[in-house]
């Protein structure tokens, strides 16, 4: 006698949330859940459910990658880094014994023991060349004023930080470790530049002219001394690579923990990379002290 497996039950049919007595076989584009007729309205792609559609008036228009609109339309988070910027650089000159720059610049030596540095740096500016801060200020502006509409501010603000951050990263793994000490905002600066490539491109634009303006920058960190093209590569890299996770996250109820979870992994990414080269070189107090 043989023993076979019982016939498994049917599936019950998918019905609507808000009418449990009708069977829906479409499904919300941005919940997921299905929806009658009744509760269904028309979207860019496929249709959302009216409690989808509710929850996206209540939040007011978004941007292309789900970033507030905000009435004013005013770079605030631009505008606010370039007045830390500037107020840092006034305390360079005020504060005594350069210490501004003793207690936040950055040198490959100081990465085992004060890795803070890797990001504070992106704030100070050189003292005796006003037009490092001039100019890194004036391309904050430009690119700012375009890119945090695009993407929303904190998600801009994001972007900025972890390219500074990336910056740093770049030019501790091309560089020896010395004392050598390296300060300004251009890696975020160039993250920028990554980030405007992305979005251009992912949008359909011409990315031609981008790509010129990113090249000269690049054969100026060759050319000029005492540029740390290291650091602009960390930081296009970084950049380029977190707009990509913000501009490609799938559209729906998720985008939003998509793009928090890939910039998050990033930040880890490099924390990884920073401490796998720090083992690999011994970096400790003691390295510093005989630095």
């Amino acid at each position: 006698m043989s023993y076979g497996m019982p016939p498994a039950e049917p599936a019950a049919p998918p019905v609507c949330p808000r009418h449990p007595d009708r069977v829906s076989y479409v499904r919300c584009q941005r919940c997921g859940r299905p929806a009658c007729p009744d509760c269904q309205r028309p979207a860019a792609v496929g249709i959302q459910c009216v409690d989808c559609v509710r929850e996206l008036a209540a939040q007011g228009p978004r941007g292309p990658y789900g970033g507030s609109l905000r009435r004013s339309g005013q770079p605030i988070v631009t505008w606010s880094i370039i007045g830390v910027c500037v107020l840092v650089y006034i305390l360079e000159w005020l504060l005594p014994n350069d210490v501004v720059f003793q207690d936040f610049a950055y040198a490959t030596v100081f990465t085992g023991v004060e890795p803070w540095r890797m990001l504070t740096s992106a704030f100070l500016h050189s003292q005796s060349f006003i037009l490092h801060i001039g100019l890194n200020m004036y391309t904050l502006w430009i690119f700012g004023r375009v890119l945090e509409p695009v993407l929303g501010r904190w998600r801009y603000l994001m972007v900025y930080l972890i390219s500074a951050l990336g910056g740093s990263v770049g030019f501790f793994l091309l560089t020896p470790v010395s004392m050598t000490a390296v300060i300004g905002a251009s890696g975020a600066i160039f993250g920028l530049f990554g980030a405007l490539f992305v979005v251009v491109r992912q949008r359909g634009g011409s990315v031609r002219q981008l790509l010129v303006l990113i090249a000269l920058n690049a054969v100026l960190g060759f050319v000029v001394p005492g540029i740390a093209w290291q650091a602009h590569l960390g930081g296009l890299v970084t950049g380029g690579l977190t707009t990509a996770i913000i501009a490609y996250a799938p559209r729906g109820r998720y985008r939003l923990a998509v793009q928090v979870g890939g910039l998050l992994a990033v930040v880890a990414l490099l924390v990884i990379i920073t401490a796998v080269r720090v083992g690999a070189l011994g970096l400790s107090q003691t390295a510093v002290v005989g630095a």
